[in-house]
């Protein structure tokens, strides 16, 4: 897919996950994602590659409320949304061709505002890494559906510290778009080697 459909653009739920529910239908085995995010690590800095380990969910509504489609149990079990041997396949990747990446946790809000800095130190203090409006409903969806998930997110800015830093839409696309690339790469051998 070119994009998605987000929560905070007024869809629901349904219509968020609705594209990994048509991969499913369409016999997907393995899901790519990727986001821009905040990053609340002190580790890290603008245009930092974090391989997502985990995540935490914090938006108002999940994404299997409602009738329980017969892809997955009632109660899925989250121990391992992001698949592990797909991190580590990563890993070697990016030693090999000499990309730094990072490891973290990415806390999914709803947005559309970008988060103040008592919400970025929250975040942080929970055990998020980075923070950003997408992902975790078809990353959610996706494992209900047994198929399994490699997630990127691109570390755009920073927040939560001490001396709080003023973002824009261009400063964080402008971000995205230097480590794109980089990203790209990476994923382009893991399905190389698949």
């Amino acid at each position: 897919m070119q994009g998605r459909f987000h929560f905070y653009e007024g869809y629901s739920m349904k219509e968020v996950t609705f594209p990994i529910r048509v991969m499913y239908e369409l016999g997907i085995k393995t899901l790519f994602v990727s986001n821009a995010s905040g990053g609340m690590n002190p580790s890290f800095k603008i245009g930092d590659l974090m391989i997502i380990t985990d995540h935490i969910n914090f938006f108002p509504e999940h994404p299997l409320r409602g009738k329980n489609f017969p892809t997955g149990p009632r109660f899925p079990d989250m121990h391992e949304p992001y698949d592990l041997a797909l991190i580590a396949e990563a890993d070697k990747i990016a030693q090999e061709k000499g990309i730094q990446v990072v490891h973290g946790v990415y806390v999914g809000v709803q947005g559309p505002t970008f988060e103040t800095p008592a919400e970025y130190r929250m975040y942080r203090t929970l055990g998020g890494d980075a923070v950003g409006m997408s992902t975790v409903p078809e990353v959610i969806v996706a494992h209900h559906c047994g198929i399994k998930t490699f997630g990127v997110s691109v570390i755009t800015d920073l927040g939560g510290f001490d001396v709080p830093v003023a973002v824009s839409h261009e400063e964080v696309q402008e971000a995205a778009n230097k480590a794109q690339p980089l990203m790209t790469e990476i994923m382009r051998e893991m399905i190389n080697r698949a």
